[in-house]
């Protein structure tokens, strides 16, 4: 079997043991490949492209100098080929040995184009496919709130495919990407010269970053990186990097707390003893071995007697190695060869007990095994190795990768450490494939708490994320939500509208439910109302007593008796009818309030046109020359109450006919309230109801104006003019107030403009007449106003 691989370090070494420990299992297992054993050749490629095909034809041919397709060996014992860790280095060797059908298993992380069996036909990769590495990548930010990250990724096939996974799946779960460095693959462009114009970007805002690429690619641009002191960032790897070769030892540097994405795998139980136990006496021809125990475990070796050594503490092995020298857990990569070589011995078990079926061994001559001849076994081969994972090298029987999440720990001295803090695995049940101990992750900042990495802080509650122009969909400003509107989460795009029934709490982050409510009694503006309704009512009932009382008396039996009665019994109801807009709205009331109003109040200004005329009709009549008298005597004024309340009645029914007044909700006008109001149906009709009451107040304010000073004995026309200007007034005052508010305070509006207009009329035309004859009784005779009437005009001929 043939080993080829990067140029052989500390890390590489690794590799050898884990073949040399694979190889050693197999050979004293009895149960795979009876009488026969395993060995190795291992050969060192250097990374340059013209120099990698060098260790592979020295191999095929013992020499760098061959003749192609001229083999000078007579046999060769060698079936496969292990290559690796680069890509490049298993393409390359690839493109050569599949020309003499030799199996190439690959010990690299898995990569695309080495799964192009046209071209590589040879060819198995043992590695698992890192189709679930995005998966783990984004569950590990939402666990963390990360929403800002930045991307390092090697500018090759694989870079620009991790790219575009990690954008979709970054953008279905709104986590942005602060920038994207694609870094060549070139070790030109790792020079800390070119990095100058990288230093803002690193010490951007974005505190956690991703860095992308192979084993080789990630150990020169860490080294590179290192040398700019960068803190409080969180470092996210898909891959184990050499520490080793790292001489900058800081007590806390630019990476201490990274996370590293490294394959899981089983524990193999025997390698770290087989570590302990590898020395140069029991592996003399490893001269990397005798090398390691020279340098680092200060021993020294007999010219003599090579590979005898002396002079070494008691009992010493490579486990003695300091971690940040030699790691004795086993690698990827080592994973990797471990089953690869596990996969050849099963191979060539299958291929034995096959010939052995097909009876193609005789006379116990020694088997002779032909490359190409293991293909066929190779490709459906699958098996558990001893540490219970199932190995197979069919792609598409693959299983997706599962990963353990390993913390970088740097100490000082250049001692570091690799401490598994949780696991990824992509078979987990939704929410539960990432499984973290955040008490064992340790941050490169100054603080015990998880770092954030956002463009704006998040949203609370009560807010919503209004997008910044021309920026990531991560970064925003935090707008309250409008009133009625809530956002009970973070980072809400949108608040929601409350139900008609409910509404949003001080804090914006919770609907309550509405209480229902109305202008009732039990409210003081309600009962205030309420009493003023009544308590006018009394008084207008009582002014009416007293007018009945004295109903001889000159002051009442002037300007017609009976059209006071009724002016001051439907003011009465004037000032009774707002109780019928006080308390809990019904449908009888909802259609009393307004017809009600309306034929009441049509009724008192009919009545005080009608009292108007009557004062015009009684001085034109006591006139000479004029022939009027029948139009005073027949009552003729008194006709125009019934017809004018005709008129209001018709269009009263019309209004209730077409569109009556109904029960209904007012969820807007008060907070946290839901006001049960009478909905007056037709605002047409209510407005031509008003309309024509406002026609006949202007019309008895007019008439009444023009007779204000007609010299008849107890003329009202005076009184009846303000009372009509104080009607109108408070009617045209009515409509820009009414239409400025809401709910309880509407009703309220309207049922004290019905209280002012109507207490307006009572208090001009009735309170002077009340004032003589409760308190100037001698002023109530026909006597006493000529007297009156007499000394006012002496006055005015003596001055």
């Amino acid at each position: 079997m043939n080993g080829v691989s990067a140029k052989l370090s500390l890390r590489n070494y690794q590799f050898v043991l884990a073949m040399d420990f694979a190889i050693e299992e197999i050979n004293k297992n009895p149960l795979l490949l009876q009488n026969m054993s395993l060995g190795f050749d291992i050969y060192n490629v250097l990374h340059t492209e013209w120099r990698t095909l060098e260790p592979p034809f020295y191999w095929l041919f013992l020499s760098d100098k061959v003749v192609p397709n001229y083999n000078c060996r007579r046999e060769s014992k060698s079936v496969a080929a292990l290559t690796g860790p680069s890509w490049i280095i298993s393409a390359n060797t690839g493109t050569l040995l599949q020309l003499y059908k030799i199996p190439q298993l690959t010990f690299g992380s898995f990569d695309p184009i080495l799964s192009d069996h046209d071209k590589f036909t040879s060819l198995y990769q043992m590695a698992p496919k890192e189709t679930s590495l995005v998966l783990g990548m984004v569950s590990l930010m939402l666990h963390f709130r990360w929403t800002w990250v930045g991307l390092f990724i090697s500018e090759d096939h694989r870079g620009f495919q991790i790219l575009s996974d990690l954008r979709e799946e970054m953008d279905k779960h709104r986590i942005c990407v602060a920038f994207v460095e694609m870094i060549p693959v070139s070790t030109v462009s790792f020079f800390p010269k070119t990095w100058s114009k990288h230093h803002q970007v690193i010490k951007s805002s974005a505190n956690v970053m991703i860095l992308y690429g192979d084993s080789d690619f990630l150990e020169v641009l860490m080294n590179t990186l290192r040398e700019i002191l960068m803190t409080g960032k969180v470092w996210i790897l898909n891959s184990q990097w050499d520490v080793i070769r790292s001489h900058i030892h800081l007590i806390l540097d630019s990476f201490h707390g990274q996370l590293i994405f490294s394959h899981h795998h089983g524990d193999i139980s025997g390698f770290r003893n087989f570590i302990q136990s590898a020395n140069p006496s029991k592996y003399p021809d490893d001269f990397y071995l005798v090398s390691l125990f020279l340098v680092f475990l200060n021993c020294s070796f007999s010219e003599s007697q090579c590979g005898t050594y002396k002079k070494c503490p008691h009992n010493a092995s490579l486990t003695w190695l300091p971690g940040n020298r030699f790691e004795t857990a086993m690698s990827e990569e080592s994973y990797n060869i471990y089953n690869a070589v596990y996969a050849v011995a099963h191979t060539l078990q299958e291929m034995l007990l096959h010939q052995i079926q097909m009876q193609t061994v005789g006379n116990g001559k020694w088997m002779v095994f032909s490359p190409s001849q293991l293909h066929p076994f190779m490709k459906s081969i699958q098996f558990k190795n001893p540490a219970g994972d199932q190995v197979t090298l069919d792609e598409k029987r693959k299983l997706e990768a599962e990963y353990d999440i390993l913390n970088f720990w740097n100490f000082p001295e250049g001692l570091r450490h690799k401490v598994k803090v949780g696991k990824f695995s992509p078979y987990g049940l939704h929410g539960q494939q990432l499984s973290l101990h955040e008490d064992l992750i340790e941050w490169n900042s100054r603080t015990l708490e998880n770092p954030h990495s956002v463009c704006s802080k998040s949203c609370g509650p009560g807010f919503r994320n209004s997008p910044q122009q021309g920026k990531a969909p991560c970064c925003f400003d935090c707008i309250p939500c409008p009133d009625n509107e809530i956002s009970n989460g973070t980072d809400m795009d949108q608040c929601v509208k409350c139900a008609d029934h409910q509404y949003a709490n001080r804090d914006k982050n919770h609907c309550l439910q509405k209480s229902v409510t109305f202008l009732g009694y039990e409210d003081p503006l309600g009962l205030a109302l309420a009493c003023m309704a009544v308590i006018f009512s009394v008084l207008t009932a009582a002014v009416l007593v007293v007018f009945m009382k004295h109903r001889d008396t000159p002051i009442v039996k002037a300007n017609n008796r009976a059209l006071t009665y009724i002016l001051l019994i439907s003011l009465t109801f004037c000032f009774l009818c707002p109780l019928l807009f006080i308390g809990r709205p019904s449908m009888a009331t909802c259609i009393l309030q307004q017809t009600t109003f309306g034929i009441v109040f049509t009724v008192v200004t009919s009545t005080v046109m009608a009292k108007t005329l009557t004062v015009i009709l009684a001085f034109n009549v006591t006139s000479p020359g004029k022939r009027m008298r029948w139009l005073l005597v027949s009552r003729t004024p008194n006709y125009l109450i019934p017809i004018c309340t005709l008129i209001q009645l018709t269009a009263c029914l019309i209004w209730l006919g077409t569109s009556p007044p109904f029960i209904d909700t007012d969820t807007n006008s008060e907070h946290g309230h839901i006001i049960i109001v009478c909905n007056k149906g037709s605002l047409v009709a209510f407005y031509c109801i008003l309309g024509y009451l406002t026609f006949l107040a202007f019309g008895s304010f007019t008439v009444a104006f023009l007779a204000r000073n007609l010299p008849d004995t107890f003329n009202e026309a005076k009184f009846l003019t303000f009372s009509m200007l104080v009607f109108c007034s408070v009617w045209v005052t009515f409509l820009p107030v009414y239409h400025s508010t809401k709910g309880r305070v509407m009703v309220a509006v309207e049922v004290f403009s019905i209280l002012a207009s109507s207490a307006g009329i009572l208090g001009f035309i009735f309170g002077p007449k009340c004032y003589i004859i409760l308190l100037r009784p001698e002023r109530n005779t026909l006597y006493g106003f000529r007297n009156k009437t007499h000394s006012m005009y002496n006055e005015g001929s003596e001055s």
